[in-house]
Order: structure tokens, then sequence, then C-alpha cells
């Protein structure tokens, strides 16, 4: 589990198949403190494992999976690539709550400034804008960020200068890919609105009558 409050920057030291997936070596901008092997780092947002942790550096296998949702699949040596490593529970929840996760890839299709400030417009695939809302969460490339405006099939975010800065996102360009997880609460509420009473009518469990009933609508 992640915040989507990126801690650094790295550096992919090398990228090399394997069997279908991919692994890399990645050099952290940070030091790895008390690091354990096998731990969970988000890399550009994705959840991934890491062994080999020797200082700053760090191997990491991607799946067929991973790749086929993420844009890990595009990285290169030499690309830089935003880091966090897992919650602790003693942290302070900074962002919101991310899964590492990717839903999807979503597409830079414009920005500009406003003042000091980036604005930055993304395109999502269809089916997943139901789950992004005005002023709620959204992560890109690991980024928690808060949705300024949204639309059928589009959202977009403000990011201040230190954002800018301290990730990958200065360096995006219009027409580049990134990694998306919506808020995951959204997903949940949905999953228990459209279940069925399998041992009554088959009526939904939570809808507008339960919801009356207990206060809440």
């Amino acid at each position: 589990m992640f915040t989507g409050i990126i801690q650094g920057r790295g550096i992919v030291k090398s990228s090399r198949s394997l069997k279908g997936g991919l692994a890399f070596d990645v050099e952290s901008g940070f030091e790895i403190e008390d690091p354990e092997e096998g731990e969970s780092i988000a890399v550009n947002g994705v959840c991934l494992t890491a062994y080999n942790i020797k200082g700053r550096k760090f191997a990491t296998d991607v799946s067929p999976e991973s790749l086929s949702r993420t844009t890990l699949g595009r990285l290169r040596a030499g690309d830089s690539v935003n880091l966090e490593r897992a919650l602790r529970l003693s942290d302070r929840l900074g962002g919101h709550i991310v899964s590492g996760h990717v839903d999807c890839i979503g597409n830079l299709i414009e920005s500009g400034h406003d003042g000091g400030f980036t604005s930055l417009n993304f395109s999502v695939p269809l089916e997943l804008d139901r789950y992004i809302v005005e002023k709620g969460s959204i992560t890109i490339d690991g980024i928690s960020l808060t949705v300024n405006h949204c639309s059928r099939g589009t959202f977009s975010v403000s990011i201040i200068p230190h954002t800018m800065q301290a990730t990958t996102l200065g360096a995006l360009k219009k027409g580049g890919k990134v990694n998306i997880e919506v808020d995951i609460i959204g997903k949940y509420v949905e999953k228990l609105l459209g279940e069925k009473d399998n041992e009554g009518d088959g009526q939904a469990i939570i809808d507008r009558g339960y919801l009356a009933e207990k206060g809440f609508y």
C-alpha cells in the first residue's frame, strides 16, 4: 500500500527480457534505509517487488500482466522513474490510499499554465471515467493528485511547481503515456451496490431502500 507521495526519482540502469516479462535494475535518487529483501516499491505507480537491494540500487521483475496494463514496457536504460516505498502504519497518509495496481494507461492531450502552476489534461478509457470525480483523488505515474475537472473520457489536474520539479511530470510531453490508478473506494462502492441477495429475492443488497432505512438517504 502506498500514499502517492513520491519520495524521489530513480534511473533505470538496465532492462532485460525475463520469460515473457522484463527485469529492471534501478538506482534510486535517495537512500533506501533499512531495506528488506522482497519489499514493495512503486515504480511509476506500479507496485513491484524489490530484490538484490544494495545501497541505492535494486532489481525488480515485471510480469506480462503488468506490461500489458502499464507503461513499464516502454522504459529503457537511462529513463527516469518515480519511486515510493511502501507505506508503514506509523507514516502520515499525505496523499490517498494507493494500491499500486494500475487500471489503465492515460494520454496527455494538452497542457497549459495558470500562473506558476501547470494544468494537465488526460484522456482515459471510457469504462473507467465513472470512477473519476471532480475534487476526488487520482494517481498518475504513482503521484497522488486532485482532479480539477472531468468530462466524458477526460480529466484535468493542476500541478504545483515542486511536483513538476521532483517527479517525471516535468518531462511529460503532449501525447505522452502515463499509468493511471483510479480511487479504489469508488470501485468497492460500485461492487457493493451491484451485489445481489442470493438468499432472498435477488434484489441488490444495498439499494435506495436500504440506505433510507439506515438513515443515509
